[in-house]
């Protein structure tokens, strides 16, 4: 099955999409790479779930990418003597280290690391910022807060912290045993929550030792401040506009998607913009005007998923919603003015040869109308480098590693598939070429561009540059 569009479909399962029936339409309508949200799935439930996943997809026949993201540190007040207290502007209001259940006047925080850190003058928002404290007083043990806004605070709510650095990592106790688990079934993609600082990507890794590789979900003010190193560490970034849009002021979510966005596409990583695409279709079969904007925004930027959250893990109408994303993404991509915008935001090459070969098969394809670069790649290195280009004509990444197959299904504009290693640069070209025809990506008479690293399965020596013809006898 090939997909009409360049930009790729990530879609959350959960109840309303977790039978391997649903998972098959969800793939039918868009869907390239599911993921699975370890806040809300146990290790036997998840386990399931990508049993079911690998099903659909030997039934499909395509590679089809896994996200699991973990769930990061979870920082909630504790809990009150009638369950929830009203608050007035103005009034005083502190968080301290006393377990008793809370008051008007109080509550228990359960985190010392929050009560050393905070220091007079930090904002706590509590329950999404429905609850703004602002810091007068901290002493290690309690906070002394000013009410700024709300009305009131209830048992368990969570805690933001925008102006605060709390030296913590991003993994938990519970994020480190569900990444134990989470690489044992051999899922592609991990996403590190609340990540601070390209420190936190560095534990990750360690455990991971490359049996997945590693997405940073950027949803704090000290993440988007370090931006740059912490692309450098992590092989994707999430823009996770919903914490975003708590710890910073919402208005400035839009201009930080898209700096997250470029520095991403600068420096070949992709990027996933994520949170209330279409939140409507939770439980209406259609979108807003707004929401449909939104996600067109996300695709004339380049950016390589767009994702749904509930939409499709427990909404009412995962599979339309699913259908709707695919849509608003194929009539972006057909748009006259689309092919302009993503051509005035590409960057320059790296001045390796990865990269020139890279550029130059995008500009060979494009000058001569090719048909596709087909790119054969062990490590996936050569797929991201092409992807990186943002050409106009397909991407066929060919890979004797399914893994590898299923780790660039994430890829814009990236057509995957698993075939065996070719045994010199003549099976090379042919199997290039038969697979071309095969995949819908040319006819006979039409050509294609080559783009390998010579000798083949040598990480990230893309130099070799071949345009050949598809024959009617390509076999």
């Amino acid at each position: 099955m090939r997909r009409n569009r360049k930009v790729k479909i990530l879609a959350t399962i959960g109840p309303a999409s977790s039978s391997e029936e649903m998972l098959k339409k969800l793939f039918e309508a868009g869907a390239d790479v599911f993921r699975i949200n370890m806040s809300h799935t146990d290790h036997e439930l998840m386990r399931t779930l990508v049993g079911r996943i690998r099903a659909v997809e030997a039934a499909v026949g395509r590679p089809i990418g896994i996200l699991a993201d973990l769930q990061g540190p979870k920082l909630r007040v504790g809990k009150f003597s009638n369950g929830k207290e009203a608050l007035t502007v103005g009034q005083t209001f502190t968080l301290d280290d006393n377990p008793e259940p809370g008051t008007s006047k109080r509550v228990y925080l359960p985190h010392p690391e929050i009560l050393s850190s905070v220091e007079a003058g930090h904002r706590l928002l509590i329950d999404d910022g429905k609850l703004e404290l602002k810091a007068v007083k901290a002493d290690g043990k309690s906070i002394t807060c000013t009410v700024v806004a709300g009305s009131g605070i209830s048992d368990k709510k969570g805690v933001s912290l925008p102006d605060t650095d709390l030296p913590v990592g991003a993994l938990t106790d519970k994020d480190r045993a569900d990444l134990d688990a989470v690489l044992a079934t051999g899922v592609d993609w991990v996403a590190l929550s609340f990540v601070q600082r390209p420190e936190d990507l560095a534990e990750a890794r360690k455990i991971a030792r490359g049996r997945a590789l590693i997405m940073a979900k950027i949803e704090k003010p000290q993440a988007v401040a370090r931006l740059p190193e912490i692309i450098d560490l992590s092989d994707a970034l999430m823009v996770a506009r919903g914490d975003l849009g708590v710890e910073m002021p919402i208005e400035a979510v839009p201009g930080i998607q898209k700096q997250i966005t470029r520095a991403a596409r600068r420096a070949g990583k992709p990027v996933v913009i994520a949170t209330q695409m279409l939140e409507s279709m939770i439980t209406a079969p259609v979108p807003t005007r707004a929401e449909v904007s939104d996600v067109s925004i996300a695709v004339f930027e380049g950016a390589d998923a767009i994702m749904l959250s509930a939409e499709s893990a427990a909404g009412a109408y995962p599979v339309e919603a699913v259908g709707m994303m695919n849509r608003i993404a194929t009539k972006v991509e057909t748009d006259p003015t689309y092919a302009g915008i993503i051509n005035a935001q590409r960057s320059e090459p790296d001045a390796t040869g990865a990269d020139a070969i890279s550029l130059a098969a995008r500009e060979i394809a494009e000058t001569l109308k090719l048909s596709a670069i087909i790119s054969y790649t062990a490590s996936g290195t050569t797929g991201l480098r092409a992807a990186r280009e943002r050409p106009q004509v397909p991407i066929v990444a060919l890979s004797p590693i399914l893994s590898t197959a299923r780790r660039l299904s994430l890829l814009w504009g990236t057509h995957c598939v698993v075939s065996e290693d070719a045994t010199d640069l003549d099976d090379m070209v042919d199997r290039a070429c038969r697979i071309a025809l095969e995949e819908g990506f040319g006819k006979p008479g039409d050509r294609v561009i080559i783009t390998a690293g010579v000798p083949l399965r040598t990480p990230g020596s893309t130099n070799m540059l071949r345009i050949a013809y598809i024959g009617s006898e390509t076999h």
